[in-house]
């Protein structure tokens, strides 16, 4: 046995030194094949970079338009080409090659990035832009409005595009032509709608989209709106209601100065009979406004088209850049997007700038003619401009210094010219001259009267507008820092100055009538449209702000200038009176002295009668109330007075010709005082 295992184990020996030998071997022969293999390899790899123009230079250059997956797949191998050479030949011919093919596929996508983008930037429709603006006002309101600016499929190709021009294309100039393309894009749109504006300034529809049950094919937006249903004229009702005021001011000032005060609101009871001149006014004022404003047909839609379009024009750019971002985010690298976004407002927000700019420039040139119902347009877009202040700010956080101040620049531009304005007006009203030609002959409401509360009618729908205006006169700030008590005290006080200057300008303008009683009237009409303005509106409670029971002062007033007008008829009543008539015994026969006196007592009556209700016909008391008033005051003074003169005198025989001293009767009288301020009687 032990010789038979030493045997076997001789031969295992003798295997294993026989086979180890051919492993080893075998071992080198296979890495011999590896290194084979990998050589073969890198030299396949290597050549194909020597393949790559060959392969690639076709699709590039027919460009990325349809294919721009495959043609970035391309730019990625000669990407890997470029790279290779400048690592291991950069003296190679086929380097310079690969260059330029990259260079012709960069130049490729810019151009497919600003085809793509400038094919499909079209200029957001008017009815849109209304509709998005529109969407802030509605009350139910599924889905918020957003506007589709690119197709989806475009806007995908664009965002591939610039991730790769920013990653390998070492190129940041397709970021100019992106803000350049939108920005005027932008600027269309806002231009578009203006256009819109002025088309349709001369129809009196409601110039918004109509409510939309199905998603129009025309209109870019992701999500359709439920709208709930229009009422005509509600949309943008705030708007339209701010932007009435220019035309609302011409035409109550037309109205009275055609009919003048009843005192109902904005009705007249003044014929044109009822004051001699009165053509001659109308004819006169409505000179002055043509003057001023151009001819009536028109205009008063033209302005409120302009004041309206820039209004809508303010709320379309903060809307369309708020959508404009929101596409800049998805296409601009973060790192870019705020100056690119800045570069891409700047168009627009300079056109309404210069335009804000020339209202305001337009406004000053006005108060330079004394035209101050002009500032009423700054009124409504001022307005407007500081409720969406907080907004404006939003939309251009991040962007430079400059461009966020663009907005607060025309505020303040606007605040210095209207305060300019109010006090202007304020001493224009106290310094207006006191010219005869320039004074109604028949004593009615002068047109200062008229145009100064006109104007501060209109303040009331911008009060905390002409407050801020007031307060940056004052104190060189806006009252937005300072409660509402304040700003309405601050009102109130201009108000009354207006009121202050107002009435000392008609004291001074009634002397110079000839006639006292005729400037009684004057103020009395004047006094009385001012409080019955007063009334019908809220000024009555701003005024009582800083003055304490205003209509008790002009109600004393109107009465002191009553009791001056009645004294005209004392020429009429005196002579009659009980301590001016003659004494003598009934029965006895009257001696000629006391004939005399009756006679010379009847002749002053009538002489005065005639003359008085000759002249005082022809003089106007527009408000039918206090009008009557009058009249039966002066019934009573009169016919009491003469009832009695007649009684004891007309049976009495102190004439042959008693027609010729007793010409009237007391019903006479009566019907003859009732002709006052009558020019048709």
């Amino acid at each position: 046995m032990v010789s038979i295992l030493s045997s076997f184990e001789s031969r295992l020996m003798q295997l294993e030194n026989s086979i180890i030998p051919v492993h080893k071997q075998t071992e080198n022969l296979q890495r011999l094949q590896d290194n084979v293999d990998k050589t073969l390899s890198c030299l396949d790899h290597v050549i194909s970079y020597y393949h790559v123009a060959k392969d690639t230079e076709k699709i590039i250059k027919e460009g990325p338009a349809g294919r721009l997956e495959e043609y970035l797949n391309c730019m990625a191998r000669i990407q890997k080409a470029v790279e290779y050479f400048q690592d291991n030949n950069p003296d190679s011919p086929e380097l310079n090659r690969v260059k330029l093919l990259f260079e012709k596929g960069k130049e490729s996508l810019e151009s497919e990035f600003r085809n793509l983008l400038t094919r499909n930037s079209k200029a957001v429709p008017p009815v849109v832009i209304l509709d998005l603006v529109a969407g802030d006002d509605e009350i139910e309101t599924v889905d918020e409005v957003s506007l589709e600016h690119l197709p989806e499929n475009i806007l995908q190709d664009l965002i591939c595009i610039s991730m790769w021009l920013v990653e390998f294309g070492r190129n940041l100039d397709f970021m100019n032509v992106y803000y350049q393309i939108r920005s005027n894009q932008l600027d269309r749109s806002i231009k578009g709608l203006k256009e819109h504006f002025r088309k349709n300034s001369s129809s009196s529809g409601v110039l918004y989209s109509p409510a939309i049950q199905n998603k129009r094919k025309d209109t870019p937006s992701k999500k359709a709106i439920k709208r709930p249903v229009y009422i005509p004229g509600l949309v943008f009702f705030c708007i339209t209601v701010v932007t009435g005021t220019i035309r609302k001011a011409q035409k109550l000032l037309k109205q009275y100065s055609q009919h003048g005060l009843d005192g109902k609101k904005g009705v007249s009871n003044l014929t044109p009979s009822e004051g001699h001149d009165h053509e001659l006014r109308v004819k006169h004022l409505s000179d002055t406004l043509t003057d001023k404003h151009g001819p009536a047909v028109g205009k008063e839609d033209m302005l409120d088209s302009e004041i309206d379009s820039y209004i809508h024009s303010i709320s379309a750019f903060i809307k369309l850049a708020q959508s404009e971002y929101q596409l800049l985010m998805e296409i601009i690298p973060e790192h870019h997007q705020k100056r690119t976004f800045d570069s891409l407002i700047q168009e627009a927000l300079d056109g309404l700038m210069v335009e804000g700019e020339s209202i305001v420039s337009t406004a000053r040139r006005a108060i330079m003619r004394h035209d101050y119902s002009a500032v009423l347009t700054i009124f409504p877009i001022l307005k407007h401009l500081k409720q969406t202040k907080q907004e404006f700010d939003q939309v251009l956080q991040g962007t430079a210094a400059g461009t966020k101040n663009k907005l607060p620049v025309l505020i303040t531009s606007m605040e210095m010219t209207g305060a300019k304005a109010l006090e202007e007006f304020a001493d224009s009203i106290k310094n207006d001259p006191d010219k005869e030609y320039n004074m109604p002959k028949d004593g009615t409401v002068h047109e200062l009267t008229s145009n100064a509360i006109l104007f501060l009618q209109q303040l009331l729908d911008f009060q905390e507008t002409a407050s801020a205006m007031l307060a940056s006169q004052e104190t060189g700030s806006s009252t937005s820092n300072y409660n509402s008590e304040f700003s309405k005290r601050l009102l109130s006080n201009y108000i009354c100055k207006i009121l202050g200057n107002l009435q000392l300008n008609l004291h001074s303008k009634a002397k110079v009538y000839e006639d006292a009683a005729l400037g009684a009237v004057f103020l009395l009409n004047n006094f009385n449209y001012i409080l019955k303005s007063l009334e019908k509106s809220e000024l009555i409670q701003l005024v009582a702000v800083t003055q304490k029971l205003p209509d008790k002062t002009y109600k004393g007033h109107i009465a002191e200038q009553l009791q001056i007008y009645q004294r005209s008829w004392l020429k009429v009543t005196t002579p009659i009176t009980e301590s001016n008539m003659p004494t003598f015994q009934p029965g006895t026969k009257l001696k000629d002295k006391e004939r005399q006196a009756i006679k010379d007592r009847f002749k002053a009556f009538n002489d005065g009668l005639e003359e008085l209700c000759k002249i005082q016909k022809s003089w106007a008391i527009p408000d039918k109330e206090q009008r009557n008033k009058i009249r039966r005051a002066q019934k009573e003074n009169v016919t009491g007075a003469y009832r009695v003169f007649w009684q004891r005198y007309s049976n009495v025989p102190f004439t042959k010709n008693t027609e010729k001293y007793i010409k009237y009767r007391v019903e006479q009288v009566e019907e003859m005082i009732e002709k006052l301020f009558d020019t048709s009687a």
